[in-house]
C-alpha cells in the first residue's frame, strides 16, 4: 500500500509518502495564502526526491483548514435558505437566533417555518405541511438561493419529515445543495440547526476547494482517487466530504493525534501538537481522539455534532514573544516565519527565534539573535512550559501521571519533564506526524440514535448495521470493519423501553 498524506497547517503544509506501513519519505513546503499553492509546492517536492516515481499511489489524503477558516474568517461563505419543521412550537426562537450578527448577516438568506417535526418519543409532533413546503421552495427559488438547510424537532429519532422536505425542495430547486440536520447533529434542535446551517453555507467553497485539490493533484502526475480526512481521526471520499465539509472541521489535530499513536505505538496517551501559531492537546483512545459530547462552538456558532475534544492555546513556533514582561503568543507570524522572524533577517521575535538562540534549534542566522541571553531563553522556555502544564492538566481524564506523544514543527517548546506527565515521546518524523496520520487514516462510520421497543442486544446490533452502512457509502472495505467504540444509555424520561445507542466502526480503504 502507497498513500501520500498531506496536511495544510497554518505555518507548513507537510505530506509525506507512506509505503508499507512505513515513512518512505516526508517534506515541507509553506502554506500558501491560498493554500492550494502549497499543496502543489508540497506535491513537488515529495515528486522531487524521486520515491514517487514509476509507481503505484493508492490513495491521497488530504487535511484541509479551508472549511473552518471560511467560518472563523467570515470568508468564501454561501447565503442559506433555512427551512425548519417544527411550527407552531418553536416561533419565538427562529434559526440564526443565537449567532454573531456579523456571520448571521454573511449567511442569512432567509428563514422559513412550517408544520412538521416529531415529539421527544418519537410520535409526530405535526403533520408535515407539503403544500407549505412547496411553496416555501419556490420563494426560495425566487431568491435565487442555491443551499438549503432543513432542520425539525426531534429528527434524529425520525427523520421521515426532514428526508420528505429535502425531496420537495430538491424537485423545485434542481442542483440545490440541500443539508438536513439528522444526517449532522444530535438532539437539541438550535445546535443540531446551527450545525446544518455552516454545512449549508460552506457548500459552493466545498466544491470549489474538492476541485482544486484534484487538479492539484492531477497536475503533480499524480493518479489516485482523493479522499478527506475527517475530525474523527478518519477519511472520507472526496465527494462525500464536498456534502459534509464540516465534518473536517479541526481534522488537522486529529489527523496529528492519529499519527503519534501510529508513530509511537501507544494507543491510550495525551498527544500535544504544537504547530506554528497554536498548541492543540487532546487524548487517544484506542488510537482515535476521545470525542467530545458536549456543545462546540465554531466561530462563535453552538453546535452539538461529531467532534474531537480538544484545547487549543495560542503557542507555536512562530508565536510572537514579549521578553519585559514575559509574554509567548497568542498572536503568531504563520507562515510568514521565514520572513518575519528575527533570525530569518525579519523584526519580530517568535519562540523560534528563542529556540535558535538558546540552541534548541539549528536555524536561520544564530548571530542575528546572539543579543538574546540565556536568562531571557529560561523565561520564555518556563512560560511555555506554565502554558503546556496547564492545558494538560485541564484535558487529563485521570489524577495520576500519564505519557504525552508530543509532535509538530513547534514540539521543541515541550520540555522533557512536565507536572502530571509520566514520560514525554519524542517520535521519528514527529514534525509531519499531521500528514502521517493523515495517510494511514480508515473510513469510520457512526450511528447515534434512539431506538425505542428493541431489546439492548437487538438495538445495539441495529445500530452497528447503521454504522457499517455509512462507512461502506463513505468507501471503507466492508470486510475489514471492526467495532471500536460502542455506548448505551437507557433514557429514562422516554416512554417504552428507548435506549440511545452509540457505535462507530472504521475500516481500510476499499480497493479502487
Amino acid at each position: 500500500m502507497r498513500r501520500i498524506g498531506i496536511d495544510v497547517g497554518g505555518t507548513n503544509t507537510d505530506a509525506v509518502l507512506i509505503e508499507e506501513g512505513k515513512v518512505a519519505g516526508a517534506v515541507k513546503a509553506p502554506t500558501s495564502e491560498d493554500v492550494t499553492g502549497g499543496i502543489l509546492e508540497a506535491l513537488a517536492a515529495l515528486g522531487r526526491t524521486g520515491i514517487v516515481r514509476q509507481r503505484r499511489v493508492d490513495g491521497v489524503m488530504i487535511g484541509t483548514t479551508h472549511f473552518i477558516n471560511a467560518v472563523v474568517q467570515r470568508r468564501h461563505l454561501t447565503k442559506v435558505a433555512a427551512l425548519r419543521l417544527a411550527m407552531p412550537a418553536s416561533a419565538s426562537l427562529p434559526p440564526f437566533c443565537d449567532w454573531p450578527e456579523d456571520l448571521a448577516e454573511i449567511v442569512r438568506g432567509g428563514v422559513w417555518m412550517v408544520e412538521g417535526g416529531h415529539e421527544y418519543d418519537g410520535r409526530p409532533f405535526m403533520p408535515l405541511d407539503v403544500e407549505a413546503v412547496r411553496r416555501t421552495a419556490r420563494e426560495m427559488k425566487a431568491k435565487d438561493l442555491k443551499a438549503v438547510a432543513i432542520s425539525a424537532s426531534f429528527s434524529p429519532l425520525d427523520p421521515s419529515h426532514e428526508k420528505d422536505a429535502a425531496a420537495i425542495v430538491a424537485q423545485e430547486l434542481p442542483g440545490a445543495a440541500i443539508t438536513c440536520s439528522c444526517d449532522l447533529g444530535r438532539i437539541g434542535l438550535l445546535e443540531r440547526e446551527n450545525a446544518s446551517l455552516l454545512n449549508a453555507a460552506l457548500a459552493d467553497l466545498a466544491r470549489d476547494t474538492i476541485a482544486a485539490f484534484e487538479k492539484a493533484i492531477a497536475d503533480s502526475g499524480i493518479e489516485a482517487p482523493l479522499f478527506i480526512t475527517q475530525n474523527d481521526g478518519t477519511v472520507v471520499e472526496a465527494a462525500q466530504a464536498g456534502r459534509l465539509p464540516v465534518y473536517s472541521f479541526a481534522s488537522g489535530a486529529t489527523n496529528s493525534m492519529r499519527g503519534g499513536a501510529y508513530l509511537s505505538g501507544l494507543q491510550d496517551a495525551m498527544v500535544i501538537d504544537v504547530g506554528g501559531t497554536t498548541t492543540d492537546v487532546g487524548q487517544l483512545r484506542h488510537g482515535f481522539p476521545r470525542e467530545a459530547n458536549s456543545v462546540v462552538r465554531i466561530g462563535g456558532v453552538r453546535t452539538l455534532f461529531r467532534m474531537p475534544d480538544l484545547m487549543s492555546i495560542g503557542l507555536g513556533g512562530g508565536s510572537h514573544v514579549s521578553l519585559d514582561p514575559v509574554k509567548v503568543g497568542p498572536l503568531s507570524v504563520g507562515y510568514r516565519l521565514l520572513k518575519e522572524g528575527i533570525a530569518f533577517g525579519g523584526r519580530q521575535l517568535t519562540a523560534t527565534d528563542i529556540a535558535v538562540a538558546s540552541g534548541r534549534l539549528t536555524l536561520g542566522d544564530r548571530a542575528r539573535v546572539a543579543h538574546i541571553d540565556d536568562v531571557a531563553c529560561t523565561r520564555v522556555f518556563a512560560e511555555a512550559r506554565r502554558m503546556i502544564e496547564e492545558t494538560v492538566d485541564r484535558m487529563k481524564t485521570e489524577a495520576g501521571d500519564v505519557p504525552l506523544v508530543a509532535v509538530g514543527g513547534g514540539a521543541f517548546l515541550v520540555p522533557e519533564r512536565l507536572e502530571g506527565v509520566s514520560r514525554v515521546v519524542r517520535v521519528p518524523h514527529g514534525d509531519c506526524a499531521n500528514a502521517v496520520g493523515a495517510a494511514i487514516a480508515q473510513v469510520s462510520g457512526e450511528c447515534d440514535q434512539i431506538f425505542r421497543d428493541l431489546p439492548r442486544v437487538e438495538a445495539i446490533a441495529r445500530a452497528r448495521e447503521i454504522a457499517a452502512d455509512r462507512a461502506a457509502a463513505a468507501g471503507a472495505d466492508r470486510s475489514t470493519l471492526s467495532t471500536i467504540e460502542t455506548e448505551d444509555m437507557p433514557l429514562a424520561y422516554l416512554p417504552g423501553n428507548s435506549l440511545r445507542v452509540r457505535v462507530r466502526v472504521v475500516g481500510d480503504v476499499a480497493a479502487a
